[in-house]
């Protein structure tokens, strides 16, 4: 079958790619910007890859007719604070554009929306299906609650939170119910779906056997890593507060925290469905779903991390816009120092950030990024999926990843941490040289001073940094 992707750049979209080439489909991967998709070597030749943003009617024609299904696997979550309008846009062009095409199934991944009172992202969700629903084609809805899998926005925030924390001063929320899921079944329900009469037509929620509240959740944690934890329950967190307590204990982002609030306050319990029997998948428990998950963060063996969405950044920008580098009103910190193992140079670079730090006065790095998060920035706490792997989208602490090709040399980082400005930081390796070149282009007068009073801290900084990059 000839299928296509959307959100093939996203959490689910990475993990479910494989499996369906694995499968012998054809898969036509639909991304917004081209630049930040990058596909393993092994699929590179086994799909084709389409440049088309869902809020922009023209780029969809850019879908190819003969398609045989699609899923739909985007959202706009705490892209902006009208992610509502957004997303039912999205929807609409794009039941619009599948309409035009041979397509017989689209399989939708949807959120638990069972609860009489549902959240501003929940009842987008829902309504989300509705459009999806108006389509010529049949419609298969899967609704998940909290998804578990290395990398999962969720398992990352239990994990801040009880390894950080011996003891936890709670919302009340903490006591509502859910049901989570392991990553793996997720992509099996998604999987088996496909071209199966008799998910057509219909939505099922998605689910493992286990019926916890956030605590226990929290607490299963806390028994799998062997720590002692206790949490302590207060009624008068406001959502606001509960949105900052997420925000500064955890890599999540404040738009992210506050839409995640708003959703935690609602029970997410799957309805009574044959799913399972029809599908023939018996999802694993709670616990065993974080052994797996945690058994992958330890090997490395990270797929695709919410970190790296465009929307755990300040910015939610297109890769392609920010790759050359601007010259004009510029301010520059350039460096060249020569170096003896060119490998040994890269392998430095290419490991940058999250665990291993910045090289050199790793003591400031963590202040700048402290000072970020008080402004609402993202700080230092996403720091990286993969600890030896770049690539194009990546995130990296406050930086996002523009350009990393090893044979060239060359990587290009662009900040996003709060600025009065647009920062690059960027390495090349020619030979036996390296060459380290921090670019500022301010914002009026602010920028100009933020420019000058962070400079004599460049020569600390950058000068120490590509001293050790270089091994000097």
């Amino acid at each position: 079958m000839k299928i296509l992707l959307t959100g093939a750049t996203g959490y689910i979209g990475q993990r479910l790619l494989p499996t369906l080439v694995g499968a012998g489909h054809i898969v036509v991967c639909c991304v917004r910007d081209r630049k930040r998709f990058n596909p393993s070597e092994s699929l590179i030749d086994k799909i084709e890859i389409v440049e088309a943003d869902l809020l922009d009617k023209q780029s969809l024609s850019n879908i190819p007719k003969d398609i045989d299904a699609a899923y739909y696997l985007v959202h706009s979550m705490s892209a902006s604070s009208d992610y509502e309008e957004l997303e039912k846009k999205s929807a609409k062009n794009f039941t619009r554009a599948i309409n035009d095409t041979d397509a017989k199934q689209v399989i939708y991944l949807s959120g638990i929306v069972n609860d009489k009172t549902l959240s501003k992202h929940l009842t987008s969700r829902k309504n989300v299906e509705r459009e999806l629903a108006k389509g010529k084609y049949h419609l298969t809805t899967l609704r998940a609650g909290i998804i578990i899998g290395s990398g999962s926005a969720s398992f990352e925030i239990i994990r801040d939170l009880v390894e950080k924390l011996p003891v936890m001063v709670a919302p009340r929320w903490l006591k509502t119910k859910c049901q989570p899921i392991g990553i793996a079944d997720v992509i099996s329900f998604l999987f088996k779906s496909l071209n199966h009469p008799k998910t057509f037509d219909k939505s099922f929620d998605i689910g493992g056997p286990d019926v916890l509240n956030y605590q226990q959740m929290l607490m299963g944690y806390a028994r799998v890593r062997k720590l002692r934890r206790k949490i302590l329950i207060v009624p008068v967190m406001t959502p606001r507060l509960s949105s900052y307590w997420l925000y500064f204990v955890t890599s999540t982002s404040y738009k992210l925290a506050t839409a995640l609030v708003d959703s935690m306050k609602i029970e997410v319990i799957c309805e009574k469905s044959n799913i399972n029997s029809i599908l023939d998948i018996q999802p694993i428990g709670y616990e065993e779903a974080l052994t797996r998950t945690l058994s992958k963060v330890e090997n490395q063996e990270i797929l695709s991390s919410w970190k790296d969405s465009l929307i755990s950044g300040r910015l939610n920008i297109n890769i392609s816009d920010f790759l050359n580098v601007p010259t004009h009103g510029c301010f520059k910190d350039c460096r060249t120092l020569p170096i003896g193992d060119k490998e040994a140079t890269l392998d430095r670079i290419w490991r940058i950030g999250g665990q291993n730090g910045w090289y050199y006065a790793t003591w400031l790095w963590k202040i700048r990024g402290f000072l970020d998060k008080l402004v609402g920035g993202v700080g230092l706490r996403r720091g990286r999926t993969h600890d030896k792997l770049l690539q194009a989208g990546d995130a990296v602490d406050f930086w996002r990843v523009l350009f990393a090709d090893r044979n060239d040399g060359r990587v290009l980082l662009f900040a996003e941490m709060r600025l009065p400005g647009e920062a690059w930081l960027e390495f090349k390796v020619r030979e036996n040289q390296l060459t380290q070149t921090a670019t500022f282009r301010p914002r009026g007068i602010w920028g100009r001073l933020y420019w000058y009073s962070v400079f004599p801290l460049h020569g600390i900084v950058f000068g120490g940094m590509i001293k050790r990059l270089a091994n000097k």
